[in-house]
């Protein structure tokens, strides 16, 4: 057993307008969105409950009461599948989230930036540290989730973290990037974060995702730091104050992420995780080889 408080919480900041992906998200949340066969919030969720979270906290706005449906029981659905024999597809439906595991949301009110729609969940989340999840990072794993990874490593070191990894210079201005020291254990602590730099500025090319693992103390930080980028209260800004006083990890993760904030992201991931189904895979592949003769010629 780790001598550490438990992982237990985790925010989703889902408030977001996902103007990149109009017209689909003028009605319909981005994180609604499918890869194949179910929305982007599911698989991160997922990864959640497999890392050991048992309270998912949505900070939503009032536009996306589909989110909050996702996961509740559609009973109408459940008898429907059952009347007409579906039986594997009323099992998925049913366990979309496990009975262990509670949901609960808060309304960001206003649009200020990701460090603000994480203060929102500050009530919901109380004195202990928790992860924050964001759904537009998408990432595939072959063994334990990201999330899970993170959170073993919280436990033997008792340190938060922030998933990180290389992006090309040409990209610094569209990341929070750190510099990196190892310590006797080689394990990358932070040394310095800062929020979308210009590439002759940035102190790296280590890029943060969209997976956190904070202590409490963040949300005071939060409520002291003025808006930055973008106009915006920015959780960077906030983390960069915090290792004043507290380390962090920067966690290279074992795993390929998907930026399915933009649609190339978006497109790769639902071809990848489509040639992971087997009912679908052999059709793809020679759909794709027709399409490949169709351009050559």
């Amino acid at each position: 057993m780790s001598d550490y408080p438990p992982i237990r919480k985790a925010v989703f900041p889902v408030a977001g307008l996902g103007t990149r992906f109009l017209p689909a998200t003028k009605s319909i949340p981005k994180e609604m969105l499918p890869i194949v066969d179910k929305p982007l919030i599911q698989y991160a969720v997922e990864e959640a409950v497999e890392a050991g979270i048992d309270t998912i906290i949505f900070v939503t706005s009032p536009r996306k009461r589909a989110i909050l449906d996702h996961f509740e029981p559609d009973e109408e659905l459940l008898s429907h599948l059952l009347a007409y024999g579906k039986n594997e597809l009323h099992e998925r439906i049913s366990n979309i989230i496990p009975s262990h595991v509670s949901t609960q949301h808060v309304i960001q009110e206003q649009a200020l930036g990701l460090g603000h729609a994480v203060w929102c969940a500050k009530q919901l989340v109380g004195n202990e540290p928790f992860a924050v999840l964001l759904a537009d990072d998408l990432i595939r794993s072959s063994g334990p989730g990201c999330l899970k990874q993170m959170v073993d490593e919280y436990h033997a070191t008792g340190a938060g973290s922030m998933g990180v990894e290389e992006v090309p210079a040409s990209m610094t201005d569209q990341y929070g990037i750190v510099s990196v020291e190892k310590d006797a254990t080689g394990r990358d602590y932070i040394k310095e974060i800062v929020e979308k730099p210009a590439a002759d500025v940035a102190p790296s090319n280590l890029g943060v995702v969209g997976r956190y693992i904070l202590p409490a103390q963040i949300f005071s930080l939060l409520e002291s730091v003025q808006a930055g980028a973008g106009g915006e209260i920015q959780l960077t800004d906030a983390i960069a104050v915090q290792l004043n006083s507290q380390s962090l990890i920067a966690h290279a993760f074992e795993g390929v992420r998907y930026d399915c904030g933009s649609r190339k992201g978006f497109i790769r991931a639902t071809v990848d995780y489509a040639l992971e189904h087997a009912e679908l895979r052999d059709d793809l592949l020679r759909y794709f080889e027709t399409v490949r003769d169709t351009q050559d010629r």
